[in-house]
Parts: structure tokens; C-alpha cells; sequence
């Protein structure tokens, strides 16, 4: 306490030197000075450039912390006497006699507790132990809740007992009472914000499973589940920022729309990481799915039908106390789509999303420098001629990429014991990284479609599916489905197809 009441008073001392007079105020002295223009010789010390003595049409004497100073104020420095309101600074002045200011002392003061709101020792250690008591209980209440979470949650002997569970439709096994419990009923998706903050130092990395121009995805585990964890590299942090911000601020829980556990930062090897935690999906991309693995034609239509779905709630703006702005996702591919364990699939990848509230008339279409993938692009962005003004214009681009994504699933159909291989869109027309010219060239000049096999006329699921990804494909963008209509011809064809299914077996 000492050190820091010498640091006062020559602070005062300093600011008392080397501010103008005009300047100081006076808060200690109790008599009404007059004004006056005879001059009186004054006692000068502790003052720069004073022999002892100085003239002046004031002498005053001040005290600041214990250091005392007398000498001269000018007339103009009047005010100085009776107006300065500085803690622990004290100023008497005189002017009825030479030397008037040597007789001048510092009035005794009352000794005053310092008030409560000062931060004493006691307060200090208060003011640290309170927070951290309340941290305390709220962490063991937490480690408390996981632990009880896990007791109820059922355990598995092998995968086959895994897959014997009724799972409904869209859920995930690798996730049970766990995330319901922890995710936010407001209007964000995901744990708590302050939750989230702290997942980073939670999470084990196991193997890295995927790796991108966006960065890495690794599998993690957390309270004894398999997480996704995204790591985006630094020049994409715009899109970690825009998935963060859809996420936490729009209700987007939904079967075909990958789960979001939560986002955070860490640092590792002096540089930060932008972490993006979701559900894993074993089974990978619906990219990385069809290299290896064909479908009949009941699969393709669940698969078809459970990216139509997801597309469907992202365009969709929902009003209520939890509701959601239409998004359009502006870079759908199967790269972007992830596949599940009951044979659907969620859309990922929400870093170049299109956000639009017509109740709230607003567009907000981020400020990610990042484009889509040129393979995926409609005529209307090949050409720019796009209306970036018009929120409907996003929306129909997603449609002729949803249209490229059906096409790549009915590839790996099996009908009539024929199915081709997995292959991109236009993989015949240009190469495996096509520029932004090639196609444009291919898709608005030559006005080229993906090529449809014979096979898909054959059977009455797939032809219709052909037939609505012809329809997705128009190059008026006005003219193309909506998501919703492509998710009713498909969930009717499905009911359609559950019917014919138990009539058969009916006859059976």
C-alpha cells in the first residue's frame, strides 16, 4: 500500500506541475477569496526555476499526499484557489501579507474508511472465490448430469445389435438421450454458447477422415461418442464463421440437415484452429459412398427422397417462436452430403449459405469471397446472370445441383442386373478440374445434360426419378421444380412403391 501511495502523490505532483493553472481546481479551502491586483512577495519552494521568494498577486501553499509546495499564482490564476477537486490534494492561498503563505499549514482531516466499493484484500479474494465457487458447482453438476445421461443410455454388444434397434425415421444410433438433453430448445442448434466454448478441450482426435481445400475432418470422441470435428484452414475461415453464425442463430434440427454439436477455437503449434463439431457419420460423403456401393432402386428413392427433404427445410422460412429464415446452401454436391446409417441422408456444409427472411425483409448473403463448384454450377452463375438481388434466384441454382446429385445416385442403381460406374457430372465433356470457362462453354452455350441410361425407363421408380431430374435441369431458372414439389412426387412415389410392396406380399 505504501509503494502505491507514492505512485498517488507524484502522479498529483506531476499532473499539479504541468497542468495549467486554469486548469486545477480547489476543493480543500473554505474562505472566499476576493479578487485583488496589489502584488505580494511569497514563499517559494518546491517549485521549478524559485530562488525562495516570487511575486505574485497570490501566495498559495498546497499539500499533495504529504508533499508540500508554495509559490505564486497570477491574478488570472484566481480561480485555482477555490475550485480544484482532486483526491488528496490540498490548496490554501493568501494575499494580505508578504510571505502570507509561510504561515499557511494543512488543515487537519478526519480519518475516513475508505468506502465499501474499495478493493481491498478482502474483496479482492471475495470478488475471486465467488465466481470460482459458482464454476465449481456448475461443473459438477454438469459431470453429474453426463454421468446420469450415460446410465440411461443402452449399450450395445456388436454392431448387429446396433442394427436390430427400431430406429426412427432419420435418427442416428451412435446418438442418444445425450444431445437432446445438452441442445438448446431456443433458436440456435447445438450446445449452449458458453457450453461450446470449451468443447475443444473435451474432445480426443482419433484419425483424420477426410481432408479438403477447406481443411480436415477428423473423427473425435466426446462423453464417449464419435464426433466430426471440421478443422477449417485459415483461408476459409469466412465459411467456419458463416456456418457458426447459421447454426447458433436459425432452429435447423432436422433429420436431413447434419447435426451441429458446436463451434469452437484452440490453439495448436502457436496458430488457431476454427474447430466445427457435428455428428459422424462412419459411411462418409455420398461422394466417397458411391465409389464403393450400389443400391436398388428402393434405396435410391429413400436416398433421393431424404436430400429432397433436407433441401426442402433449408428453402423453407418457418414463423413461429422457434422458427428459421429460408437458406439457400449455394454449393450442394455429394461431396457436401453425408450418408447415414438407416440409408438417408443430411445435407453438410452450410459455409457459403444464402440467408432470407421474408417476414423480416432481408437478404443476407455473407461476405464469403469463396464460390461454389464450378462442376455444380447453373447456367444463370456460368454466365452471371444471376439476380443477386433476388433471393428465389439461390434457390434455383440449388435445384439444378440437386438434379446433378440425383443423376449421380441413379449411376449406382442396380436394374436388371446392369449399373455403371460412379462418375462426376459431365465427366465426358470436361476434365476432372473443369474452369470456370469449360463450363460455361458445355452448359450455356452447348446447353449439354448428363446422359441417362436406358435401364432407368425400365422401372417405374427411376424413370420418374429421370424424370424429375429433367426438370431440375431447365435453363430457365423460373421453369425448374421447387424443392417442395421434387419432395412430393418422390414421397408419393415412395408410399406408392410401400403399397405395391405389401400387396405383393399380400398375394404372397
Amino acid at each position: 500500500m505504501g509503494e502505491v501511495t507514492i505512485l498517488k502523490a507524484l502522479l498529483a505532483t506531476a499532473w499539479l506541475l504541468c497542468v495549467p493553472a486554469d486548469q486545477i481546481t480547489d476543493y480543500s479551502s473554505t474562505e472566499e477569496v476576493a479578487g485583488s491586483s496589489r502584488l505580494v512577495t511569497c514563499a517559494c519552494e518546491n517549485r521549478p526555476n524559485c530562488p525562495g521568494t516570487c511575486s505574485g498577486h497570490w501566495c498559495f501553499f498546497t499539500v499533495v499526499h504529504g508533499v508540500q509546495s508554495r509559490g505564486c499564482f497570477e491574478q488570472a490564476q484566481y480561480e485555482t484557489c477555490r475550485t480544484a477537486r482532486i483526491p488528496g490534494l490540498h490548496i490554501s492561498c493568501c494575499n494580505n501579507k508578504d510571505l502570507c503563505n509561510e504561515d499557511l499549514t494543512e488543515p487537519k482531516v478526519p480519518e475516513v474508511k475508505p468506502p465499501a466499493s474499495e478493493t481491498g484484500p478482502d474483496s479482492v479474494i471475495m470478488l475471486v472465490a465467488v465466481p470460482l465457487l459458482l464454476l465449481l458447482i456448475v461443473a459438477m453438476a454438469t459431470c453429474a448430469l453426463v454421468l446420469w445421461l450415460r446410465s440411461r443410455k443402452p449399450h450395445y454388444k456388436d454392431d448387429d445389435d446396433a442394427a436390430m434397434m427400431k430406429i426412427p425415421a432419420g435418427a442416428d444410433p451412435n446418438y442418444g438421450d445425450i444431445f437432446d438433453e445438452f441442445c438448446t430448445s431456443g433458436s440456435g442448434t447445438g450446445l449452449p454458447y458458453l457450453v461450446q466454448r470449451t468443447m475443444a478441450r473435451q474432445i480426443s482426435l482419433v484419425e483424420c477422415v477426410g481432408k479438403g481445400r477447406y481443411g480436415e475432418v477428423w473423427r473425435g470422441t466426446w462423453t464417449g461418442e464419435s464426433v466430426a470435428v471440421k478443422i477449417f484452414s485459415s483461408r476459409d475461415e469466412q465459411s467456419w464463421f458463416r456456418e457458426t453464425e447459421i447454426y447458433n442463430t436459425v432452429q435447423l434440427r432436422h433429420d436431413n440437415i447434419l447435426g451441429f454439436i458446436a463451434s469452437d477455437m484452440t490453439s495448436k503449434n502457436s496458430s488457431t484452429q476454427l474447430w466445427l463439431i457435428t455428428h459422424f457419420h462412419e459411411l462418409g460423403s455420398l461422394y466417397d459412398f458411391l465409389q464403393y456401393s450400389s443400391l436398388d432402386p428402393e434405396g435410391c428413392l429413400r436416398m433421393c427422397l431424404s436430400v429432397a427433404s433436407g433441401l426442402v427445410h433449408l428453402h423453407t422460412e418457418i414463423l413461429s417462436t422457434q422458427g428459421k429464415p429460408a437458406i439457400a446452401h449455394r454449393d450442394l454436391k455429394s461431396r457436401n452430403i453425408l450418408v447415414k446409417r438407416n440409408g438417408q441422408c443430411c445435407i453438410a456444409d452450410l459455409g457459403l449459405a444464402v440467408i432470407h427472411s421474408q417476414n423480416n425483409d432481408y437478404l443476407d448473403v455473407g461476405n464469403n469471397p469463396r464460390v461454389g463448384t464450378k462442376r455444380y454450377m447453373a447456367p444463370e452463375v456460368l454466365d452471371e446472370s444471376i439476380r443477386v438481388e433476388v433471393f428465389e434466384s439461390y434457390k434455383q441454382t440449388d435445384i439444378w445441383a440437386l438434379g446433378l446429385v440425383l443423376w449421380e445416385i441413379t449411376r449406382r442403381t442396380v436394374v436388371n442386373g446392369i449399373v455403371e460406374e460412379y462418375r462426376p457430372p459431365f465427366f465426358d465433356v470436361v476434365p476432372s478440374d473443369p474452369s470456370f470457362e469449360e463450363m460455361r462453354k458445355v452448359v450455356c452455350v452447348d446447353q449439354y445434360r448428363p446422359s441417362l441410361h436406358n435401364r432407368l425407363c425400365s422401372h417405374p421408380i427411376l424413370s420418374t426419378i429421370a424424370k424429375v431430374m429433367k426438370e431440375c435441369w431447365f435453363q430457365s431458372p423460373p421453369a425448374r421444380l421447387t424443392a417442395l414439389r421434387v419432395r412430393k412426387t418422390l414421397s408419393k412415389l415412395d408410399q406408392d412403391a410401400d403399397q405395391s410392396t405389401e400387396k405383393l406380399k399380400q398375394d404372397v
